[in-house]
């Protein structure tokens, strides 16, 4: 049995209480993906679940079904259609214990939804009221859930009746509510950006939080804004250069690091915002030279997620008003990439070769003998990137040796879609 379906297993009695019972229902559920993944054929998987999805319709129709056997048929109704089959019977009675039961059952109630029900499903119309019921408890948990519902299934028709609690909760005693209320709104946003206009100054808010989880969430809303209109947020860079300075040496709290990395994904989250608000501005890139010079120098090469860092960082120093030193380094990183015996380095220095050859070019030609070599590589990825970045580096000058190096490629290539694609890109 492979690990992933193994530590399946293991999480499955945190859905349960420990009370009596528990165990037969955990073990149902676990005999049933163990059933599943010791099939040899697509046809005993199917015969299997349509016998599994036949006696849960017979169950949820009893009306001596308790709320703990109901809780057990959801789950494993969740575990069918994410295997691709129709529980779709059970969508009302996702709803029915989200509405009913007690804090565990509202806890599967709430996930079957979020993962059964797609925006505008009618069946949501059915759970406002208990939404909004739950936006008002004061039990932590519940409050949790129906933040958690409302940011991943909720219409944009339905976010009038429940946005003057979500954003009440933006100034919620309890850190983990206010990171919800956060993650809600982002996604009002995307959906309806005129509904939640009115309340972008909290959004402000929200990025001063004294926690780094609040802060990380409002993030997301910022680089939305900024993307749309990155010269109405000028004034933040001093205090998003300020964050970014404070997460690369390692302010942040322990829990953020990953494999000993202060919090990654942040600091890839802010280089794109910085990249941003620096395009074709000196005076807003003079602000940014000294943190991304620290991130360049504190991103050592010595894991994947470093990596993805040291790239972020090159864009934004290749996208941002130029500095002449910050270049050089850049340019330093790249090559070390594109030489790496590594493929994911080679891609990633062929990828940001890509992406700076259209504001120097000439860092593309120093690697030229280099990047055609790549046309022999054995991996796909790496000869496809390896086409587009010569197409986009032949000047008259080279021209010749690189029609030359794809023609052999053309002869030597297989795959139908990469020739079609050379030739008309020719």
């Amino acid at each position: 049995m492979s690990d992933v379906v193994e530590k399946t297993l293991t999480a499955l009695p945190g859905l349960f209480d420990s009370q009596t019972g528990a165990a037969r229902i955990t073990n149902r559920l676990r005999q049933l993906i163990k059933s599943i993944t010791e099939l040899t054929s697509k046809h005993d998987e199917e015969n299997l679940i349509k016998q599994e999805l036949s006696a849960m319709k017979e169950q949820v129709s009893s009306p001596n079904t308790t709320m703990k056997q109901m809780r057990e048929v959801m789950v494993r109704a969740m575990y069918c259609e994410m295997l691709g089959y129709d529980a779709s019977f059970t969508y009302i009675h996702a709803i029915k214990l989200a509405q009913q039961g007690g804090v565990l059952e509202k806890r599967v109630g709430y996930l079957a939804v979020s993962l059964f029900l797609s925006e505008g499903h009618e069946l949501l119309l059915l759970l406002v009221n208990t939404v909004l019921k739950d936006l008002q408890s004061t039990n932590l948990i519940e409050a949790c859930m129906a933040l958690t519902v409302v940011a991943q299934v909720f219409p944009k028709d339905m976010i009038p009746a429940v946005l003057p609690l979500v954003e009440d909760k933006l100034s919620h005693p309890k850190e983990i509510i206010r990171r919800k209320a956060v993650l809600a709104l982002y996604k009002f946003h995307l959906i309806a950006p005129t509904q939640v206009q009115h309340i972008h100054g909290k959004f402000r808010k929200a990025l001063c939080d004294k926690d780094p989880g609040v802060m990380t969430s409002s993030l997301h809303i910022y680089l939305q804004l900024i993307t749309e209109s990155p010269d109405g947020y000028k004034d933040l860079t001093g205090s998003l250069v300020t964050i970014l300075k404070q997460v690369v040496g390692g302010k942040l709290p322990v829990e953020f690091d990953y494999h000993s990395v202060p919090a990654p994904w942040l600091q890839i989250q802010l280089l794109r915002i910085l990249s941003l608000l620096g395009r074709e501005d000196p005076s807003t890139s003079e602000l940014m030279y000294d943190v991304l010079d620290e991130s360049l120098r504190r991103a050592e090469m010595n894991h994947n997620i470093t990596y993805a860092i040291l790239y972020e960082c090159v864009k934004a120093v290749y996208t941002i008003h130029p500095k002449a030193e910050l270049l050089e380094k850049a340019a330093r990183c790249i090559g070390n990439f594109v030489l790496s015996p590594k493929i994911n380095l080679k891609y990633l220095g062929l990828k940001a070769l890509t992406y700076v050859v259209q504001h120097d070019a000439r860092l593309a030609l120093q690697h030229q003998m280099t990047i055609i070599e790549c046309l022999d590589h054995a991996d796909y990825t790496i000869k496809r990137e390896t086409l587009e970045l010569l197409f986009r580096i032949t000047n008259a000058q080279n021209v010749t040796v690189i029609v030359e190096k794809m023609l052999d490629f053309l002869h030597g290539c297989n795959d139908e879609h990469t020739i079609i694609h050379l030739v008309c890109s020719g």
